[in-house]
């Protein structure tokens, strides 16, 4: 599987436009080479970078439908219901790492199931990552970079 955006490529740093300095949208995604048997997709977005070396979660998506080969920006993709971020909140929480920090990690995490997942939207990262236990058949990250100005 393929996952791609215009907005950056592999290891580039991630338009503020998607970030909390910016609109804090999610930007575009192109999605190619999902397996036939798929039933589903999830997208995990995560900071392995964040403080005290936990990982800082950005927008969690499930049961997105695998003939999706676009991901708009600033929208949930067809299908899709949203898990809790570690903002607390169940919306896309763009990059926004602290201030005097180096450059942190964004990993795009896209995920081809033979499945759905039962999970109501509001679920935790721990329940999407247990529903999808023995049930992955492809998977792929596109990683981007973020430093904040200042």
């Amino acid at each position: 599987m393929i996952l791609k955006s215009s907005a950056f490529g592999e290891g580039d740093s991630i338009p503020s436009k998607f970030t909390c300095d910016g609109e804090n949208v999610n930007p575009l995604f192109e999605i190619k080479g999902v397996p036939r048997e798929a039933k589903s997709l999830v997208l995990i977005v995560d900071d392995p970078d964040a403080t005290n070396g936990k990982t800082w979660n950005h927008w969690l998506v499930w049961n997105i439908d695998p003939h999706t080969q676009y991901l708009s920006e600033d929208s949930l993709p067809q299908g899709g219901v949203e898990g809790v971020t570690s903002f607390g909140s169940v919306r896309y929480g763009g990059p926004c790492p602290p201030h005097e920090s180096s450059a942190h990690h964004y990993q795009f995490k896209l995920y081809a199931l033979d499945a759905e997942i039962k999970l109501p939207r509001g679920s935790s990262k721990e329940e999407v990552l247990t529903a999808m236990r023995s049930h992955v058949i492809g998977e792929t990250v596109l990683m981007g970079m973020y430093k904040r100005k200042g």
